[in-house]
């Protein structure tokens, strides 16, 4: 549904984007991550028409966004960054307004506004002006506007930015259902989000693509293989650490919280799981020290992201 092949933006020297292809397919949620200045908006903004390429395609469906843009503009639905709306217009006003645009008239407007008010739960603000909404709300308008007319494809700039812990998961479970039918992107800072909702994940940086798959395969590139949590009673937090971090396997040990004799550690080491579980399992029992929580962590995307995005890193290099 959506195409990328070879795509560059260059602005005067500067080449901000530089040979990047990737697809979406139906049924796809794929999150698109960077750091700032990575070429990640550059990128949204060629994909929806905003900005003209410097070289390479973009299609949606079949539509060349170049090309045909009308064509490609009629199959998907956009919700830029900060929800932007005429803030003056009510609720159902810029609803209605918006349907028009699209083509939409008659019954079949009435109709797709009806829908979108009731997905995105507007009906309490309906005759509000969007200038009185809190941000929550004007996301859920703008968002409302998006699938108006019901697109095969759809593309969100920060769809939960601003949102408290109730909307933000509003958001993602609609998101979610919609994925199983349509093709969506899904630009976004926040790390959580790609494992709450995305099936697939691409980084961009410094203008390059430098990982493109699963969220398990992500999670795979994790540069400490083997974390343990492990909570202790009746042991100080510096005795554990120094007693712990001499174990052959240990590569670090961190005291995560020490109060009213209990104290939480994060062990890392090089070593599979099982097999620095067990060295640590020994020596707690040779030393005879009471712990009530063992077990492994799975690696943590942040640092993925950050062993793909900071320079010179051996992980970017690989994946460069």
């Amino acid at each position: 549904m959506i195409k990328a092949t070879d795509v560059q933006k260059r602005f005067g020297a500067i080449t901000a984007v530089d040979r990047v292809s990737f697809s979406v397919e139906k049924g796809e949620v794929l999150g698109f991550l960077g750091p700032n200045g990575a070429g990640k908006s550059t990128t949204m903004r060629m994909i929806t028409g905003f900005l003209p390429l410097s070289g390479g395609k973009i299609t949606i469906g079949n539509c060349d966004i170049e090309e045909d843009p009308v064509g490609a503009k009629q199959l998907f639905g956009y919700l830029p960054e900060n929800a932007p709306a005429y803030q003056d217009m009510s609720v159902i006003g810029f609803l209605n307004f918006a349907a028009a645009i699209r083509g939409l008239s008659g019954k079949a407007k009435a109709d797709a506004v009806a829908r979108a008010v009731k997905i995105c739960h507007l009906e309490s603000v309906t005759h509000q002006t969007i200038d009185t909404l809190s941000k929550g709300y004007r996301h859920r308008v703008c968002f409302a506007q998006a699938i108006l007319h019901d697109p095969p494809v759809l593309i969100l700039d920060e769809p939960t930015d601003g949102l408290d812990p109730n909307q933000k998961h509003e958001m993602r479970e609609l998101i979610r259902e919609m994925g199983r039918n349509k093709a969506i992107i899904v630009s976004t800072h926040i790390l959580e989000e790609v494992e709450a909702i995305c099936t697939r994940v691409i980084i961009i940086d410094k203008g390059h693509l430098v990982f493109n798959g699963t969220p398990r395969e992500l999670l795979d590139r994790a540069p400490r293989k083997t974390r343990l949590s492990l909570v202790l009673t009746g042991v100080s937090g510096a005795d554990a650490a120094a007693a712990l971090g001499k174990l052959p396997n240990a590569t670090g040990v961190e005291v995560r919280e020490e109060k009213a004799g209990r104290t939480e550690l994060l062990l890392c080491s090089a070593a599979p799981a099982d097999e620095f579980a067990a060295d640590v399992k020994k020596f707690l029992d040779e030393h005879r020290w009471n712990f009530i929580e063992l077990h492994a962590e799975p690696g943590k995307l942040d640092e993925v992201f950050r062993a793909l995005t900071t320079p010179d890193s051996p992980a970017g290099k690989e994946a460069k």
